[in-house]
């Protein structure tokens, strides 16, 4: 019990030294990436610098002792931060301590909103977002975010706005007062960050051009030029202490915690599972939300804002050795090293370098590759990538989100409401009955039109299930008139899907056609059992669909005793009334039943 509250104490104690010098390589490696992008992504949320390095190292700490990931790299993200900004710029002057509090008071929600799920065992109710989904949500936030920075790459300054038009029309209309220092800056820091990273990966790009970039600075003069840069950072450590906060602020903030844990948790569970494979070992959901609930709570506590595993750094994590949570152990003590010793360095960091690091780790989230996979495997799911990339785009990014979650269930209802569905016929010489629009070979016997349903029957098709069966009913022109209903991809029905057979049970009777039903799960019914349609059909439940076939074509009864054939759980025997067309017995008479198979008569093709 003590290990599933604490993962560490599951690791720790079984520490190899062999993982120790890949832990201590990835450590270092992502701690040199961490610090100048959490001041980037702090920059993006629209926080000092320092809130970024403060989020960086208690939430790592944390996670690293009560995750169950072994390579995540917990932490600032593009994506948080950007939602961050757009929750509290409406709410709180920016550049005040009250924004700064309010980003630890979201922090704070963030956390307990993970840490709700998490102890409740939900963590699959997160998974509002399909996946198409989320990458044109996805993709639609990078360009916000990356377009967010082209200001700091001009050395212009803009207006907070609503919508991403309004940013490009914004930057369109103040770009001929841009900084030519700045531009050129700007443009060697991008043109660096790319070139290392497709050339020499090894090095860490951004630190490199953190470096250059405030040599730079200090070599040329280049804030006397107009080149801005983020000035002093404190150099205290972060300290505990509960954020101040009003009531109504909490109620103003409670919408974006929810969206900043539903994003937050599906970007770190799906990275983390992705390396968890690779790696052989399992990763918990609901421990992923406590550690990471309590991750966000401490960030809270310790003056950050809201933090969440990160695609890029994970992956960088992997790929320089991490094999253990101790690698997220001195990420964190490098990110504290810097606080207490070099933040005096960073006084002449330019913005303009801090943009170009958002831009190039953005990019990356507008995957076209994955789109273009998407495309070839279910064409259908573009439509929720579409709906999410321009409604995110165009509304903004928490009304996207809604949008995309609606999205979401949107499609699925549609699907369900409109299942697959397949007329079988058997397939000569054996006794598999097959969907004749995928075997042609596949015969339909006269009289008997077999039909398949791949889906649960819901209130959400149930109209139009009933349509479709009273069509292939209006089919079957010849004797013995019936319609058998292969129950095989039925795995579920709720009150309006029995209503629904009772409905077209009744009407087939009117019209002389029998309905058969076979394969029938369990759940199934169960539910059919207790409406009193099982006892209804009676003897017309089959084992499979070929005796459903030829019981009907001998015009015999099908099984009486459904536990003795395997139809039913129940041991008990039917005594169903004549059914119309068939040629059966009265009620009263007992008919055989037999397992053995019978051969079906020649028919065509059709």
């Amino acid at each position: 019990m003590a290990r599933q509250l604490l993962p560490i104490l599951d690791w720790a104690p079984k520490y190899r030294r062999s993982d120790l010098r890949g832990d201590l390589a990835a450590g270092l490696t992502v701690g040199a990436m961490l610090v100048p992008q959490a001041m980037a992504y702090a920059l993006l949320a629209g926080l000092p610098p320092e809130i970024g390095l403060y989020a960086a190292t208690i939430p790592v700490l944390v996670y690293a002792a009560l995750g169950t990931s072994r390579q995540l790299a917990v932490g600032p993200v593009a994506i948080v931060s950007l939602l961050t900004a757009s929750a509290l710029a409406p709410l709180v002057e920016e550049g005040t301590a009250g924004y700064v509090a309010a980003a630890a008071l979201l922090a704070i929600m963030v956390g307990v909103v993970h840490l709700v799920l998490g102890a409740a065992r939900l963590g699959n109710l997160v998974n509002f977002l399909s996946h198409s989904v989320l990458v044109g949500f996805t993709a639609a936030a990078a360009l916000i975010i990356g377009f967010s920075q082209v200001k700091h790459l001009l050395g212009i300054s803009t207006e907070r706005q609503d919508h991403f038009y309004q940013t490009v029309l914004d930057v369109a209309d103040k770009a001929s007062g841009a900084n030519g220092p700045t531009v050129v800056l700007a443009g060697v820091a991008l043109a660096a960050l790319i070139g290392l990273k497709r050339w020499v990966p090894r090095v860490p790009a951004a630190l490199a051009v953190v470096v250059a970039s405030i040599l730079a600075v200090q070599l040329f003069d280049l804030e006397s030029r107009g080149v801005k840069v983020i000035g002093d950072i404190p150099d205290s450590l972060p300290a505990f202490g509960l954020p101040d906060f009003s009531g109504s602020l909490v109620g103003d903030l409670l919408a974006t915690a929810a969206v900043i844990t539903l994003v937050g948790f599906m970007e770190s569970i799906a990275v983390a599972k992705v390396y968890a494979r690779r790696h052989r070992y399992e990763v918990d959901a609901n421990a992923e939300l406590i550690g990471l609930g309590a991750a966000n709570v401490a960030a809270g506590l310790f003056g950050g804002y809201p933090v969440t595993g990160g695609f890029s750094r994970t992956a960088v994590n992997e790929s320089a050795g991490a094999r253990t949570p101790l690698a997220s152990v001195v990420t964190a003590a490098i990110v504290l090293a810097t606080i207490a010793l070099f933040t005096p360095l960073l006084s002449s960091l330019p913005n303009a370098a801090l943009g170009a690091i958002i831009i190039v780790a953005v990019i990356g989230l507008v995957d076209i590759e994955e789109m273009r996979h998407i495309a070839a495997v279910k064409q259908t799911d573009l439509i929720g990538l579409g709906v999410a990339f321009w409604a995110t785009l165009i509304l903004g990014i928490e009304i996207g989100i809604a949008v995309a979650v609606v999205a979401s269930m949107l499609v699925v209802f549609a699907r369900i409401s409109r299942p697959h569905s397949a007329v079988l016929g058997h397939v000569p010489g054996t006794t598999s009955y097959r969907n004749v629009a995928r075997f042609p070979e596949a015969r339909i016997q006269d009289g008997i039109r077999v039909v398949r349903i791949d889906a649960a029957l819901s209130f959400v098709n149930a109209v139009n299930i009933k349509k479709l069966l009273l069509d292939h009913a209006a089919a079957v022109t010849e004797q013995p008139r019936a319609l058998v209903l292969d129950a095989s991809g039925i795995n579920d029905i709720d009150a309006t899907g029995v209503g629904m057979v009772a409905e077209v049970l009744t009407e087939l009777e009117d019209r002389q056609v029998t309905l058969h039903l076979t394969d029938v799960k369990g759940p199934v019914r169960d539910v059919l059992r207790r409406a009193g349609i099982w006892q209804r059909l009676g003897d017309r439940i089959h084992a499979s669909t070929h005796e459903a076939v030829a019981a009907i074509a001998e015009r015999r009864r099908g099984p009486g005793d459904h536990r003795r054939f395997g139809i039913d759980e129940h041991d008990d025997t039917h005594r169903a009334r004549p059914t119309p067309g068939t040629g059966q017995p009265p009620s009263g008479q007992r008919a055989t039943a037999t397992t053995d198979q019978v051969p079906l008569p020649a028919v065509e093709a059709t």
